[in-house]
């Protein structure tokens, strides 16, 4: 199965839309068989305003449950940055690392819970392929208050 048939059988959908940077900087760039993809927020990029899925800190205004699924939707993102670039899904070697960013209140600790919601989907749309290192940071803001944001590094 491909990923791109994984995700569907996961009744989800790569957006269409390129994610917009919301600063400085581009979204993606490769450096021979390494992709950087920048952070991620969960955007949905296909409705006309780019509309924050998920807004506010973890562990207040938004369940761990609510962030695992901002988490995939930060996935979904990047795999849309990753098709534009390189075309199939299938030209991915591995998922090689991804660092994500929680916004919550300074005694929170489920970091890693929250970020399991994305490294679980690499796993279940790569396989071994998504095997991958990562870290998990709490924080006390993110862009247009969103409650995650991951960056990734994936090998071609």
């Amino acid at each position: 199965m491909t990923p791109e048939e994984k995700i569907f059988s996961l009744n989800l959908s790569i957006p269409n839309g390129k994610p917009a940077s919301l600063g400085s900087y581009i979204p993606i760039t490769k450096v021979e068989n390494l992709i950087f993809i920048s952070g991620q927020i969960p955007m949905d990029i296909d409705s006309p305003n780019n509309e924050l899925k998920y807004k506010g800190k973890v562990g207040r205004q938004v369940s761990i449950e609510e962030a695992q699924e901002a988490g995939k939707i930060c996935c979904l993102n990047a795999l849309s940055h990753l098709k534009n670039l390189i075309g199939e899904l299938d030209n991915i070697k591995r998922i090689v690392k991804i660092t994500g960013y929680v916004n919550s209140d300074e005694d929170f600790m489920e970091h890693p819970k929250v970020i399991n919601g994305a490294s679980d989907l690499m796993l279940n749309i790569f396989g071994e392929k998504g095997k991958h290192t990562r870290v998990a940071i709490g924080v006390n803001s993110l862009p247009l208050g969103s409650p995650i944001e991951i960056d990734f590094i994936v090998q071609v």
